[in-house]
């Protein structure tokens, strides 16, 4: 019987795991990208050549979306696509830090169907299919949701302070809190450890593909800084933001947050 999307995704992230964790950080051979977009190291294209060569081989109808592969416009013909970051948190790999995340997700139709977040320095891998719940090392996972936004504590960097994201300045009290690695976040507020995480400025879809899902299916809600469900398998696969939350919570940020403040131009 051929292996559902979720179990071949957790199959290549052990994979991916192996591979990663044969350098060393801090002495693997890096670059910086231009246009100043961080830098990458060897540790990342080989997690990326193994998940591009061995997640075609088994869905060849499938695109491919990866933050280390050259685009192109073929996978936006394609009903299901893989979404991919061989390596979430690069510059923490780069320094040795255990805090860093392979991302690897599918979408149907620009709906995320399956999805695991793998911290292979740490042992956490969370996984998600559609319909299915979330799990953490195979354990169901719920968000929490505070009744109280100040009570709250989310996940958001210093830019998203910013008084000119919130409805009259205003930035709400909350406790703030701060993790690296982006799939990382999401996934910790999926598994109820923090109550929300936001960050407010143009993300690139394999950065959150696969905690869109996970977040969704523990029971959060999972949107762009305008409200929008996500969607992916855009011709340019960057996303308004993401809010991410319980319910609850959710709405209440929704009422500080103002729809005018700097998001995607256009």
């Amino acid at each position: 019987m051929p292996a559902t999307d979720l179990s071949l995704l957790i199959e290549a992230a052990y994979e991916a795991g192996k591979i990663a964790t044969r350098y060393t950080g801090p002495r693997a051979k890096r670059w910086d990208k231009p246009g100043g977009a961080g830098p990458v190291t060897e540790a990342d294209l080989a997690v990326n050549e193994m998940l591009e060569r061995d997640l075609s081989s088994n869905r060849p109808d499938y695109g491919w979306l990866s933050e280390e592969t050259e685009d192109s416009s073929d996978r936006l013909n394609r009903e299901k696509v893989f979404i991919i970051d061989p390596i979430d948190g690069t510059r923490n790999f780069v320094e040795g830090s255990r805090t860093w995340a392979h991302s690897i997700a599918v979408a149907e139709h620009g709906e995320v169907t399956a999805a695991v977040i793998y911290l292979p320095m740490r042992n956490l891998i969370y996984a998600a299919a559609k319909g299915q719940g979330a799990t953490l090392n195979g354990e169901p996972i719920q968000t929490s949701d505070p009744g109280i936004m100040h009570e709250a504590e989310i996940l958001a960097a210093k830019p998203n302070l910013d008084p000119r994201h919130w409805q009259s300045g205003n930035v709400p009290v909350f406790v703030k809190a701060y993790r690296p690695s982006l799939a990382y976040r999401m996934a910790l507020v999926a598994q109820g450890r923090f109550d929300g995480m936001l960050t407010l400025r143009p993300s690139w879809e394999w950065d959150i593909a696969a905690g869109d899902l996970i977040l969704r299916e523990a029971g959060g809600l999972c949107t762009d800084r305008l409200g929008q469900d996500l969607r992916f398998n855009n011709a340019h696969p960057r996303l308004n933001g993401v809010v991410a939350a319980g319910p609850n919570l959710h709405g209440q940020i929704f009422i500080h947050l103002d729809p005018r403040g700097p998001g995607l131009p256009g």
